[in-house]
């Protein structure tokens, strides 16, 4: 997620209708909940990154890295590069980017974007009580390098975002863990998912406090953004050990494309896709079930990535870092414009998110 700017009104309606999940559900005889339909199989042409109008007179550079879009389940059927003098770089491990260093004293428009021909299906992990994950000690014992990698303190320039060594985030984690009674990885992980939906809530922040939020800040408040309650919720897996990591990406639906953050965490156990799976801290229902049932563990074909973290303090100053450009001289003016835009946006499928008895999940 480049360069965070929120867009109040478009925000709060497709987070509400999104990520809250439908209210209208049923429950049959057979104890079964049913949710409203929605798309899990979608195709659309996304465009995204800058806009550049340069215009005056005298020398002037430009510097951006831009995300190539991935889809957790389905396809990237095709991409275009708009401006072509530019070089495929890998960052931060898993991130392939474009990245664009432009020195010139030409009055130009240029168009730093890429276009994608998009195929997202949703993606879930059946069953929440999966005994066959991970435990704790297994995790550790098995993937220390992981451990090593996703279980650390992490901070930009200025704040420590993640922090599973604070001791506030660290006694709460213990606390959730110590009434749990399991060491399996997934349902600890599910109880403090539990318990993020019950002591936050979903809150962009006022226009004059623009900055991502530390996780004990969101801890102490009760609120924040996809960011901040992404890197709670981090710092409180980290804290035992279970590795994780946060997602930067965007939502899109028919007319819409925002900017947002969710988390992966690893439970191994062949479980979700190389033992990680999706967990969506940013919903809005105050039902800590229908978060349940709907944010942990899956990921909705509205979600396209464009960033995954690898662990390190340069991965997250790269996830925010944005355009930068230089002026060497006064009469030369540079006009900056963040792009999107969505077309062809078709739902091949429209399914509901059954629960059964037996707490399996499909889409029917």
């Amino acid at each position: 997620m480049k360069n965070k700017i929120y867009l109040f009104i478009s925000i709060f309606i497709l987070i509400t209708i999104t990520l809250s999940g439908c209210l209208d559900f049923f429950t049959t005889n057979n104890n079964i909940v049913i949710y409203e339909s929605h798309p899990t199989d979608i195709n659309y042409t996304i465009t995204y990154g800058y806009k550049i109008k340069c215009t005056g007179q005298g020398r002037y550079s430009i510097n951006y890295d831009l995300d190539f879009p991935e889809v957790l389940n389905g396809k990237i059927l095709s991409t275009i590069i708009h401006y072509q003098n530019y070089q495929i770089i890998n960052l931060a491990t898993y991130n392939d980017l474009i990245r664009w260093d432009l020195n010139s004293s030409e009055n130009t428009d240029y168009e730093l974007l890429i276009t994608a021909d998009i195929n997202a299906n949703s993606y879930i992990i059946s069953y929440l009580n999966n005994p066959d994950a991970l435990t704790i000690e297994e995790i550790k014992k098995q993937y220390p390098n992981l451990v090593n990698q996703f279980c650390n303190v992490q901070s930009n320039e200025t704040t420590i975002l993640i922090d599973p060594l604070n001791k506030a985030i660290l006694k709460t984690a213990s606390e959730i863990y110590a009434n749990a009674k399991t060491n399996n990885s997934l349902l600890v992980a599910k109880e403090l998912f539990k318990w993020l939906k019950q002591h936050t809530t979903y809150k962009t922040h006022d226009l004059n406090e623009n900055e991502v939020q530390s996780a004990y800040t969101t801890l102490i408040r009760g609120t924040g953004d996809c960011d901040d309650l992404s890197f709670l919720y981090i710092s409180l897996c980290r804290s035992l050990y279970i590795p994780s990591r946060f997602i930067r990406g965007f939502l899109v639906d028919e007319s819409n494309i925002i900017q947002h953050a969710w988390v992966e965490v690893f439970v191994g156990g062949e479980i979700g896709k190389d033992g990680w799976i999706p967990v969506e801290c940013a919903g809005t229902s105050d039902d800590e079930q229908i978060e349940i049932n709907q944010n942990f563990g899956i990921e909705n074909a509205d979600h396209l990535r464009l960033f995954i973290d690898d662990g390190r303090n340069e991965s997250i100053n790269i996830s925010f870092s944005g355009i930068t450009y230089r002026i060497l001289s006064e009469n030369r003016n540079i006009d900056v414009k963040f792009f999107t835009d969505i077309k062809n946006y078709i739902v091949k499928k429209s399914q509901q998110l059954v629960i059964d008895e037996n707490g399996n999940r499909s889409y029917n």
